[in-house]
């Protein structure tokens, strides 16, 4: 077991309801879900959830040096890891639901892209909607939004709900193939323009 599956399992099994995984995603689904990442400009992009940086990785191969990542994660372990991992990546120990204070306080405009490695299935309705709520308010008009899915979640009336609300909230939804490499396969939502 690699040193980041088992921190995954570690956290997972202290608070499955905000780690949300047993293990990192693999590079297949970071490419797709990073996908949005524009390949020249300054872009903000902000990263909810990124564990121990499956993400963060992909991240900064697109940008190359370019732009702001602000990389939000809730877990402390996992926040300690990724600034130590990626000390040019902006980490920040804080709460989601916090975003545009935490641009706020960087000086930075509103996000260009945000990638989500957030675990929507398992939250409540009311949290999906605050933080939905929060992505949303600290986007540019026409900035991106991604995130993904377990397959086995689809069934999940809170899996349902949280599609329903993308649908809401953006003026267009996009649902990806499935990401059969990935533990457990995957499939990724690329949301444009916020309503």
């Amino acid at each position: 077991m690699s040193n980041d599956t088992a921190l995954f399992l570690g956290q997972f099994l202290r608070s499955p309801a905000t780690v949300g995984a047993l293990a990192p995603s693999s590079r297949w689904l970071a490419s797709a879900v990073c996908a949005p990442i524009p390949e020249r400009g300054e872009p903000i992009v902000v990263e909810l959830g990124p564990g121990t940086g499956s993400f963060t990785v992909e991240i900064q191969q697109r940008l190359g040096g370019r732009g702001h990542h602000l990389a939000v994660e809730l877990n402390e372990a996992m926040a300690t890891v990724l600034s130590e991992r990626f000390p040019t990546v902006d980490v920040v120990n804080d709460d989601a639901s916090r975003l545009c204070e935490l641009l706020g306080e960087r000086g930075l405009r509103r996000a260009d892209v945000v990638v989500s490695g957030l675990p929507w299935a398992a939250f409540p309705q009311g949290l999906q909607h605050e933080l939905l709520s929060a992505v949303t308010d600290a986007m540019s008009p026409g900035a991106a939004f991604t995130t993904f899915s377990y397959i086995h979640a689809v069934p999940l009336s809170s899996a349902r709900r949280f599609r329903a609300l993308l649908g809401e909230r953006f003026e267009e939804v996009v649902q990806g193939r499935t990401v059969w490499r990935n533990t457990p396969p995957a499939f990724v939502f690329h949301a444009r323009r916020p309503r």
